[in-house]
């Protein structure tokens, strides 16, 4: 009989093939339809587009491997990175000011792990509250203004490059390979996918399971965090609407590259690969001239097609 950690590799390592092969498809597809379509510059785009979700991808992919997620992620990606431009603006030195920035969305991620492991409140309540908390401190503190005029060297982050490609992109790149590396090698990591497999029997083997959470939360709040920071030095400036929607993509990413909204399942390079498949979407629509606005109607049905996927797949599991 296959062992059930086998099994289990087996059927992640074939979705993620799948969906490579559907990238490479929709590749060959587009750049038929399109010529410009796989040029180094519109692949430079598509990449630098996917940089700040591809970060935040990572932490969703943890979280939701552990049985949870966060829906407030958008709104500290706003304010994280409001607060570092603000730091700036007001003399603050730009390494300090990002340390600021950091510290802040480690903060309102291990708040949320608090509530969730110490109170036992469900992380859709207060994930849903705490997006909400967050999005208005933004403009409380803000009035509602987008912030400029910060240095050049912070800009330089987001805005230089190394042999033609943007720092976003390899910051992105460095994360997602660290993080995957993490989660599929780490003891301390893999303590995730037990966790979400079944709590009580990783409570009974000796996991600190609040710990983990708490942790879990802390460490989304930092990469939403990173992810503001660098978008902000990509744009030049702190816009207060940062962020909006960005909760729906990230999970929408996790779960088309495996991750399960039960929890036990997932890796951080299927989360990447779903963030890619849906930005080369994005990015096929536009180069075909339809309306931008479709974008978050094709991002909705492909969150719900990948979750009945997914629940599909569970059933004819249990049934075998």
């Amino acid at each position: 009989m296959m062992d059930i950690r086998e099994l289990f590799k087996r059927i992640i390592v074939f979705r993620e093939i799948m969906i490579l092969l559907v990238i490479i498809f929709s590749c060959i597809v587009m750049s038929i339809a399109s010529p410009i379509f796989l040029t180094f510059d519109n692949i430079m785009a598509i990449l630098l587009s996917l940089s700040i979700e591809s970060i935040v991808v990572i932490g969703m992919t943890i979280l939701m491997v552990s049985g949870g997620f966060d829906l407030s992620v958008g709104s500290t990606v706003a304010l994280c990175s409001a607060v570092t431009a603000m730091s700036m603006t007001s003399g603050i030195p730009v390494v300090v000011s990002i340390f600021i920035g950091l510290f802040l969305g480690v903060l309102i991620g291990v708040v949320n792990g608090l509530i969730i492991a110490g109170i036992g409140i469900n992380p859709f309540i207060t994930t849903l509250g705490m997006m909400s908390i967050i999005r208005g401190i933004l403009l409380v503190v803000t009035k509602a203004r987008n912030i400029a005029g910060l240095p050049e060297s912070f800009k330089a982050i987001g805005q230089n490059n190394f042999l033609g490609v943007q720092y976003p992109i390899l910051i992105a790149a460095f994360f997602i390979i660290a993080g995957d590396i993490l989660l599929r090698r780490s003891r301390f990591f893999r303590q995730n996918y037990y966790i979400g497999g079944n709590e009580k029997a990783a409570v009974l083997s000796g996991i600190d399971v609040n710990f983990m959470k708490i942790f879990n939360y802390g460490l989304i709040g930092f990469l939403a965090a990173l992810a503001g920071i660098v978008m902000t030095a990509r744009l030049g400036a702190a816009s207060v609407t940062a962020g909006t929607g960005l909760e729906l993509k990230v999970i929408s990413a996790a779960v088309i590259g495996g991750a399960s909204l039960k929890g036990g399942e997932g890796t951080v390079f299927g989360g990447f690969l779903g963030t890619l498949l849906m930005a080369i979407i994005v990015s096929s629509l536009t180069l075909l001239g339809v309306d931008i606005y479709w974008n978050a109607l094709i991002i909705g049905a492909t969150l719900l097609i990948a979750v009945t996927i997914d629940s599909l797949g569970k059933k004819q599991r249990a049934i075998r």
